[in-house]
């Protein structure tokens, strides 16, 4: 019985006869109501007594995402589930690290889900179903040909009498026989202690394990428990008693039920923020499995994290070169991206900002040595480089460490804290904070910034896409420009060449020869869907002598990419590249120029990456986009007749 002691300043628990063992079939329920005042805040008792560190020879981790993670969200698909199982393979290692997996057996998508993983056959992390305890679901377990399933076997009170309504010994001998009838089928059992935390822990969790084990040494097949925090109530201060201490429940498995450490697990929640620690103590006091979800998926304030178990390991065992834990990072960009969720930014070790410094002081440190403020070399460990968040407060060095981290820049290209640019940068910074601003500054805000103020470092990706367009474009207008027909500056021979050009390349919206005096000499050659749209908005002889494409080409006699604008005849975002068309002695006679949709161009310019075995991701197309947007919206008085 808990009761305050006023010399101890705590509630204090008085073992008495220490625990009395064997099923005590009470006709009420014990519901340990000086601890579990459902009016108030639970109570957390005391002992006293101490005892030691005892981890298991085996220490590994379980999942639980597809079972009770995937019910805090929307139902995964079969392909989102094989995609993170294939995560938990390369994370855990040959090894085994994460060794086994649950799913659930119910619907065909499970079962779908649960054949995909089957057939990647992988030796870990194993799959495993779940299951309530009765006969039927067992037939799923069979039929799939899972040979280890969990099963729901509450243990408290609370649900022995109030949820299904029946006694202590009743529930035990159903228990019991479903055990035996999945033992009878070859399918090694896994109960689900429920709600353990607020279980009468020797009057009936140790007997149960007690006949469990009594039923493996009979079958010759291993019987697992798992022991379920339910409702996040575990606790793991020194001297704190059952049923809520961790310490306690674990050897009482151990020691006095004689499960082997290697066949008992801890299954936590989050309600009082210590999943994890309590999933750490279970680790050092015996218990060999600690199942988990991935980023702490589940019910309510959800499960342990797994990837938090993964590290947790590393730090109790020491470094192991079969977990990949730069998976952890790519598993999080998969799931921030394919799932309707996104993980907190300030979230340990995947969320947007976990090394994401933000005081100036701080920042200073960092350029100096980045261990002065980094929890461990995070961009070796999980493939995350630190960060700097730039306020009013992170000053001119975290500035410049932002900026040659942002644009990867190393000795001795590196920005210095004292370039007048990183100067003007800081001003404008803390300008925005003195009219009221509160947040952080974007990576987009600060590109602008460097854009503006140390241009020489910054390739934007409207001049990537002027590059590439010149470098594509040059390569599309040559055979034109050396085509007789072309030189020879009759649009009768001029139009039937231009039209079959634009015929090959869909992309181009328009094409068109001038005279060098900017008069425009061929009829509106453009794709068929636009035809219309030109006869009525375009002269045939219209005069485009101020138009800046015409004339800078005119100026120098070079292939000339223009600035993005909006065409006035389609509407659509466009490019306009330029050339000069010569004479046999390279006397500039004309000018050849076709417009670009934009969307297009971007396929191409993508195109001519994967041609150079390089890659451009959907967020650089997008990133292109939203600068050519500001280019256009840059531009103001253009002339452009398109």
């Amino acid at each position: 019985m808990a009761r305050w002691d006023d010399h101890k300043r705590l509630f204090y628990y008085t073992p008495g006869k220490n625990y009395e063992t064997g099923i005590r079939d009470i006709k009420d329920g014990n519901y340990y109501r000086s601890i579990f005042n459902y009016h108030e805040v639970p109570k957390i008792d005391f002992d006293m007594r101490l005892i030691p560190i005892q981890p298991a020879e085996d220490i590994f981790i379980t999942d639980t995402t597809f079972r009770d993670g995937q019910q805090s969200l929307a139902p995964f698909s079969v392909e989102q589930i094989e995609t993170l199982y294939d995560f938990l393979h390369k994370i855990g290692g040959r090894n085994g690290l994460i060794r086994a997996s649950e799913f659930f057996l119910y619907s065909g998508k499970d079962k779908a889900a649960v054949q995909r993983c089957l057939e990647k056959g992988y030796e870990f992390p194993k799959v495993t179903s779940w299951i309530r305890a009765n006969k039927e679901d067992l037939k799923l377990v069979k039929e799939m040909e899972i040979d280890e399933t969990g099963m729901l076997t509450s243990v408290s009170d609370y649900h022995i009498f109030l949820k299904l309504g029946s006694t202590r010994k009743k529930v035990l001998d159903d228990y019991l026989g479903i055990v035996k009838e999945a033992l009878s089928l070859g399918i090694i059992p896994r109960c689900h202690f429920e709600d353990v935390t607020r279980a009468d822990i020797y009057g009936f969790c140790v007997p149960f394990a007690r006949e469990l084990m009594r039923l493996r040494e009979e079958s010759g097949i291993d019987v697992k428990i798992r022991l379920c925090d339910t409702l996040g109530y575990g606790v793991t201060f020194p001297g704190a008693a059952l049923p809520r201490a961790v310490d306690k429940l674990v050897r009482a498995m151990v020691d006095d039920a004689g499960v082997p450490s290697s066949l008992l697990e801890w299954h936590g929640h989050n309600d009082f923020h210590k999943v994890l620690t309590n999933a750490t103590t279970a680790w050092l006091y015996g218990c060999s499995g600690v199942n988990t979800a991935i980023f702490g998926f589940g019910e309510r304030t959800g499960n342990t994290p797994l990837e938090a178990m993964v590290i947790e390991y590393l730090s109790l065992r020491g470094h192991d070169k079969t977990v990949n834990t730069k998976e952890i990072t790519k598993m999080a960009d998969y799931v921030n991206a394919e799932f309707n969720f996104t993980i907190p930014p300030n979230y340990p070790f995947v969320g947007e900002n976990f090394n994401v410094t933000r005081a100036g002081i701080h920042a200073d440190g960092l350029v100096k040595n980045e261990e002065i403020y980094n929890i461990f070399d995070t961009k070796k460990i999980l493939d995350r480089p630190i960060e700097i968040a730039i306020t009013d407060k992170s000053g001119k060095a975290g500035i410049a460490h932002w900026i040659n981290r942002h644009f990867k820049l190393d000795r001795p290209d590196e920005i210095d804290k004292r370039h007048p640019g990183v100067s003007r940068i800081y001003l404008n910074v803390v300008k925005e904070y003195e009219e009221g601003r509160t947040t952080s500054m974007s990576d987009d805000e600060l590109e602008k910034l460097s854009m503006r103020f140390i241009p020489q470092i910054f390739l934007s990706g409207f001049d990537l896409i002027k590059y590439e367009a010149q470098e594509y474009a040059s390569k599309l207008m040559a055979e034109l420009l050396d085509s007789d027909d072309i030189r020879s500056m009759d649009p009768a021979r001029q139009e039937p060449v231009i039209m079959e050009f634009i015929k090959e390349f869909p992309f181009i919206q328009f094409a068109y020869v001038t005279d060098m005096n900017g008069i425009k000499i061929t009829q509106n050659i453009t794709q068929p869907e636009y035809k219309g749209q030109f006869m009525h908005k375009m002269k045939v002889h219209e005069d485009c002598s101020d138009r800046e494409w015409f004339v800078k080409t005119i100026e120098d006699g070079k292939l000339h990419v223009s600035g993005v604008c909006t065409s006035r005849i389609t509407r659509a975002l466009i490019l306009t590249v330029s050339a000069p068309i010569t004479d046999d002695y390279d006397e500039m006679i004309g000018v050849l120029g076709i417009d670009i949709r934009f969307e297009d161009v971007v396929k191409v310019i993508q195109s001519v990456y994967e041609s150079r075995g390089m890659s451009m991701s959907p967020r650089d197309l997008q990133k292109y986009q939203r600068l050519l947007w500001e280019e256009l919206h840059r531009s103001t008085g253009s002339s452009k007749f398109k």
